[in-house]
């Protein structure tokens, strides 16, 4: 691996993602593509949102850089099916974000964007084509968690660095430099987003910006499942995240609730309700998930019985977190007591 070309790549991600919103954001404020906030909205203010396509060009601009350069050789093909499918789902967030989309034909086109793109990767590593529907509904599953969880300042930025680290890491103990490359780039590119989201959130992803990271990381993991990478390293960072939606989806379902209306159902919504800032609550999160990640590389190659150990210390992170909005109202609460 050449690591000056490798810098080179990561490097162009991190600075047009930093940089392309002092352009954007005013364009993007002349078509009027603004968060409106309502009762069940984090913030208070009217914010711009669709500044994800600025990560989106630092991803495109950093994996399509490792093509031209020849860092990547080998695996070129994967690169390319990757770019597709994180490019697809961003133009169909972008529409979303500038006029919308009604939610069938969204999931319909979540979906389509899985099921080829899965069906092309099996053919090109030589895999069933059983996989096609396992890839559909892992894209489409995943673009819509990340888009559930993308609803306070910090969160998505965060977790695009740190599940493309442990991405990256994964890449490097399997000998695969095309994961490698892509876990950086995503990370790189999310973390250039980031100091314009944090603290105050002066812009917003949008949609463009949520599908993007959840058909990038779902795009990477099920390439790398098909190419044979240990699914531990592919699903532990994400246990946090889909803990969270699937939870609060089957709470919705059984109150009768239309699961995709807004609501501040989540774990991490909570957690604000309960006293703890944007940043504090997305700090909860990426922490939970860096413990379920690192617990699964452990169990991924570790014998039986350590596995069997570290595997129980990420399920008991999981419901940890679950709970953590319910120990910190308690918490809260018998303070208030006390202080009576």
């Amino acid at each position: 691996m050449n690591e000056l070309q490798l810098a080179l790549v990561v490097g162009v991600a991190l600075v047009l993602s930093a940089l392309l919103p002092f352009a954007l954001k005013p364009l993007l404020a002349k078509l009027g593509v603004l968060d409106i906030p309502n009762e069940r909205s984090s913030h208070t203010a009217v914010v711009i949102r669709g500044v994800g396509i600025t990560v989106a060009v630092g991803i495109a601009a950093g994996l399509a850089l490792s093509l031209v350069t020849g860092l990547v050789a080998v695996d070129r093909s994967l690169i390319l099916i990757i770019l597709a499918m994180l490019s697809a789902a961003a133009l169909l967030g972008w529409i979303e974000d500038y006029r919308g989309i009604s939610i069938q034909v969204r999931v319909l086109l979540q979906l389509a964007i899985g099921a080829v793109g899965t069906a092309a990767l099996a053919w090109t590593i030589g895999q069933s084509f059983w996989w096609v529907p396992v890839g559909a509904l892992a894209v489409a599953a995943y673009v819509n968690a990340a888009n559930f969880m993308d609803g306070i300042n910090g969160i998505s930025g965060m977790h695009g660095v740190v599940v493309g680290i442990f991405y990256a890491v994964a890449g490097m103990l399997s000998s695969q430099l095309w994961l490698v490359v892509a876990g950086l780039v995503l990370a790189a590119a999310f973390a250039g987003f980031l100091p314009w989201n944090l603290g105050r959130g002066t812009v917003f992803l949008g949609d463009v910006g949520s599908y993007l990271l959840g058909a990038s990381v779902a795009a990477i993991a099920v390439t790398g499942l098909l190419a044979g990478v240990y699914l531990e390293y592919l699903l532990s960072p994400v246990l946090i995240y889909l803990a969270d939606t699937f939870t609060t989806f089957l709470r919705r379902v059984r109150a009768g609730d239309r699961w995709y209306a807004p609501h501040r159902e989540h774990v991490y919504q909570r957690l604000t309700d309960v006293g703890l800032t944007h940043v504090q609550s997305a700090l909860v999160v990426t922490v939970a998930s860096m413990l379920t990640g690192a617990a699964g590389f452990v169990a991924a190659t570790a014998p039986p019985l350590v596995a069997v150990a570290f595997s129980l210390l990420a399920a008991a992170a999981v419901v940890l977190y679950l709970y953590t909005p319910r120990l910190l109202a308690k918490k809260s609460t018998g303070r208030i007591s006390l202080e009576r």
